[in-house]
C-alpha cells in the first residue's frame, strides 16, 4: 500500500473513532494525550453495551483498527512517526506505527483490552510508547 494512501486511511479511521465515540457514548476525543484514557473507557463501554456482539470478528476488527488509528494519530501529532503496513503474516497483515527504530502496535493493544483482558490499559501502553519515543 502506498504511504500516502495508508496515511489517509489512518486519518480517516481516527476520524471514525472520534465520530463513533461521540455518537455511541457521548465521549469526545481530541487528539490530546489525556484523551487516550477515554479510549480505555470506550472499549469497555462497547463490551458493556453490546456484549457478545462487540466480540464478533467484524466488530473486533473495526473497533481495534479505528481506535488503534486514533491512538497512532495522536502519537504522530505529539512525537511523529510513520504508518507501516506489515505483511510478515500474510494471513493477518497489520498496520503499525514506526517511530525511529521502534514499532508500536496500537490496534494490538486495543485488541488485548477488548478480547483478552479488560484490565490492560491502552493509556499505559500509549504513555510508555510516548515516553520511550521522546527520551
Amino acid at each position: 500500500m502506498e504511504q500516502q494512501a495508508l496515511n489517509q486511511l489512518m486519518r480517516e479511521s481516527a476520524d471514525d473513532a472520534i465520530k463513533t465515540s461521540r455518537e455511541e457514548f457521548a465521549i469526545e476525543l481530541d487528539f490530546s494525550p489525556e484523551s487516550i484514557a477515554s479510549v480505555d473507557t470506550v472499549i469497555s463501554k462497547f463490551l458493556d453495551t453490546y456484549n457478545d456482539q462487540a466480540l464478533e470478528d467484524k466488530a473486533v476488527f473495526t473497533i481495534c483498527n479505528i481506535y488503534g488509528a486514533y491512538i497512532g494519530e495522536t502519537f504522530r501529532k505529539l512525537a511523529g512517526g510513520q504508518w507501516q503496513y506489515n505483511l510478515q503474516d500474510e494471513e493477518a497483515p497489520s498496520i503499525m506505527l514506526m517511530y525511529q527504530e521502534k514499532t508500536f502496535a496500537f490496534a494490538g493493544i486495543c485488541y488485548e483490552r477488548l478480547v483478552n483482558d479488560s484490565s490492560v490499559s491502552v493509556q499505559r501502553y500509549f504513555n510508555e510508547a510516548l515516553g520511550s519515543a521522546t527520551q
